[in-house]
């Protein structure tokens, strides 16, 4: 085999090799494309503050109505143990010796 004929032969294998690496290189950037993970998208700023809101009036009304309730059932059992002791003190200065 003559010089300019392994020549030859060398570069057909080097343009080969050239077309194989570029191969490899394209699927390697390829795969590394694919393998990238997603971009998340931005979160959307929360809506809904009316209803936020109108929660909050509901759940502070609720509450607002117990408290009352409660104050009103308060009242009532003091007026009523005020009662019983008025009686039993009247009761008790009836019987009592002189």
């Amino acid at each position: 085999m003559s010089d300019f004929e392994k020549a030859a032969k060398d570069a057909v294998d080097a343009a080969a090799n050239s077309e194989q690496l570029a191969l490899i290189a394209a699927v390697l950037q390829a795969q590394k494309l694919t393998q990238q993970p997603p971009v998340p998208a931005p979160a959307a700023p929360s809506s809904g503050g009316v209803a936020k809101w109108i929660g909050i009036g509901v759940g502070g009304s609720i509450f607002l109505i117990t408290v009352a309730l409660s104050a009103i059932a308060v009242a009532i059992s003091v007026t009523g143990l005020t009662i019983c002791v008025l009686v039993l003190r009247s009761v008790w200065q009836d019987i009592k010796p002189k």
